[in-house]
């Protein structure tokens, strides 16, 4: 029994790199997770990366231009170094990416799976509150939330945790309907498991693929929405950095000191291009019918 155990347990070790090796060879798969870890590393390294501590005020250095006094890109209309506060704005801008995605995935997958599992008025109203958090775009929806709870990032991550529960909810909605008729689902059911012995058990390892895809997919789309909101002065508050933020605060200075808003802009934009990357290698990976095109 143990020798059996142990066989298992290294042919799904052997299985995970193997997965991981094949999602690798892929080109994009390839460039989407170097992306995703360059900009991780700056994140978990901000601390020895940035020469300056982001909120300090240096005299007389409002938007000075990038190399003077160690200021690699220069300093913002309040003297603080551009560099240390791209760095650190990496920080919250992930984390609130991630952490919202995570939020709402978790609420959406647990909605899905009761509703698929249950049917009937509480499958129909959980899928029509869906459908009513999906007819309002979700920008408008994270304005509006936002607008009622108050600016800061907490609520920015409630916002677009929102945004994203009726997405996963749908999903997994769909998933439980399709396993709960295939035969190891039915001979569960015959030998007496419980519903959530089913559902964890079962039904949600199964499921897996499409949530992993959706939520590579989710979190760029979440970033982007925190920088929207935080752009327009509804999300991350002074003093604190986010890219969305610096890029409010540098429009006005796009002539004089380009870098202000092209550090974070860039960052932005390789972040979300490497999980955009990643979702269509994972989609290609995970989905038998793209594998064929």
């Amino acid at each position: 029994m143990t020798m059996d155990v142990s066989g298992n347990e290294s042919s799904r070790v052997a299985a995970r790199i193997a997965w991981l090796g094949e999602l690798l060879t892929q080109p994009a798969g390839a460039a989407g997770f170097a992306l995703i870890v360059f900009v991780l590393a700056i994140a978990a390294a901000a601390t020895w990366i940035a020469p300056f501590d982001p909120n300090e005020q240096f005299a007389n250095l409002q938007l000075s231009p990038p190399g003077v006094m160690g200021h690699l890109l220069g300093t913002d209309e309040l003297s603080r170094d551009i560099l240390s506060r791209v760095v650190f704005g990496t920080r919250v801008s992930i984390a609130a990416g991630f952490l919202s995605v995570a939020a709402g995935a978790c609420i959406g997958i647990a909605l899905g799976m009761i509703g698929g599992i249950l049917r009937g008025s509480v499958d129909a109203f959980i899928m029509r509150s869906c459908d009513f958090l999906l007819a309002v775009p979700g920008i408008l929806l994270g304005i509006v939330i936002v607008a009622v709870l108050g600016p800061g990032l907490l609520q920015v991550c409630i916002a677009v945790a929102i945004v994203n529960v009726p997405v996963f909810a749908r999903l997994m909605r769909a998933a439980v309907l399709k396993e709960r008729e295939l035969d190891y689902v039915r001979a569960s059911i015959v030998q007496g498991a419980s519903t959530a012995r089913i559902l964890l058990r079962h039904i949600l390892p199964n499921s897996v693929s499409g949530v992993i895809t959706q939520f590579s997919a989710a979190t760029g789309q979440a970033v982007l929405m925190e920088a929207s909101l935080s752009f327009l002065g509804l999300g991350v508050q002074p003093p604190a950095a986010s890219w969305g933020s610096m890029l409010s605060k540098s429009r006005d200075y796009l002539s004089s000191s380009p870098l202000y808003a092209l550090a974070p802009g860039i960052m932005l934009f390789l972040f979300v291009l490497g999980l955009n990357l990643l979702s269509d290698a994972l989609q290609r990976l995970l989905n038998p019918a793209e594998r064929r095109r």
